[in-house]
């Protein structure tokens, strides 16, 4: 199949440090090559794959000082994909909705993968307008908010096998990974960490929106278990990941995923998390983690998840979250999608639309 894979802007693909959404993107694009199929990419001009690649910016936006206005190069984009539509068989979306006008007038057939939260209030306002496009899930989870739209599929992510390597955890020390923000609550990490009485190392990045959370929970950083070791890249994140004891997931959100959480498992990191959003989908409890609904259960469960097989929580990973799994499932939804002759959904620009 010919496939057009477009990728979020603000970071590259894959992300240099942070970013979720274009790992995802760049696992899924080279693991589509493996299988035969034509791959265009359509990122930041920073990213690096063996698809030919296209890009209205020439780096990550997150990463640019002299961008004022993401949206721009997100609109720029939009027209180079659209300008090439006849080059491909499916064109498969990663930026959330701008581009949903454009698709319902679009000849060939998309899908667009959601990798956000969907239980804001706007989105019903949207997808009342908006409930005949495409859509695939990260988790069963993620759609409960949107029951009426036209969900395709969930297509868990997945890794290459080769990612992480299987570590022995003997770093002696709890791991937080992610972001400082008040969904990702690393203050439950660090009282948690405190009352079982092990070092936490928290590596994560603090966007500008989440100045304030961080300058309230910062002092709690300077407890003597407590390391904060800022943003990692990918080089970092295996050697994090794989030495510690265990990760710390005390989320407070509907996760959408939680990538970390596989990342940890390919490590053979059990993870005591947070039962929110996707992680009973994504966590076997008692054999990649434990699942808690508060401090009090996550200090108690500390041995608990402590004593879990290491290998086990490897071997789910690579039954359950690999890369070519992620790629054989979409390319199952593309197959669905094209299979039949596809006339627009509306017609071309039509005012009357």
């Amino acid at each position: 199949m010919r496939i057009a894979q477009v990728a979020p802007l603000y970071e590259a693909v894959p992300p240099l440090l942070y970013g979720g959404t274009e790992r995802v993107v760049a696992h899924l694009t080279e693991e589509l090559i493996d299988l035969g199929h034509d791959v265009t990419l359509f990122a930041s001009g920073d990213s690096h794959t063996r698809a030919p690649l296209v890009s209205p910016c020439r780096q990550a936006l997150r990463l640019d000082h002299a961008c004022g206005n993401g949206h721009i190069y997100h609109v720029l984009q939009l027209e180079r994909v659209m300008a090439r539509w006849s080059d491909f068989d499916l064109i498969h979306f990663h930026t959330d909705t701008l581009h949903y006008p454009l698709v319902r007038r679009c000849p060939v057939a998309t899908l667009t993968t959601l990798h956000g939260r969907q239980d804001l209030a706007d989105l019903q306002d949207l997808y009342r307008e908006f409930s005949d496009i495409p859509l695939a899930s990260i988790s069963n989870a993620q759609r409960e908010p949107l029951p009426g739209v036209n969900w395709r599929g969930t297509v868990y992510h997945g890794l290459p096998l080769d990612s992480y390597r299987f570590e022995a955890g003997q770093g002696g020390y709890l791991a937080f990974l992610g972001r400082i923000s008040p969904e990702k609550r690393c203050d439950r990490a660090v009282e948690i960490a405190t009352r079982v009485g092990l070092p936490l190392k928290i590596a994560a990045k603090i966007d500008d929106a989440d100045r304030d959370y961080f300058a309230s929970v910062q002092q709690m950083f300077d407890h003597a278990l407590v390391e904060f070791v800022g943003e990692i890249g990918e080089a970092d994140k295996g050697e994090f990941l794989g030495h510690a004891r265990a990760l710390l997931f005390p989320i407070d959100w509907p996760e959408p995923f939680g990538l970390v959480m596989i990342e940890a498992m390919a490590c053979g990191t059990p993870v005591l998390a947070f039962r929110q959003g996707s992680v009973p989908e994504v966590i076997d409890d008692g054999v990649t983690g434990v699942l808690v609904d508060s401090v009090d259960a996550a200090v108690a469960a500390m041995d608990r998840v402590l004593t879990l097989d290491r290998a086990a929580c490897r071997r789910r990973f690579e039954e359950r979250f690999s890369a070519r799994r992620m790629a054989e499932d979409y390319v199952t939804l593309y197959r669905d999608l094209t299979r039949f002759d596809r006339s627009p959904l509306r017609p071309a620009f039509d005012p009357a639309a």
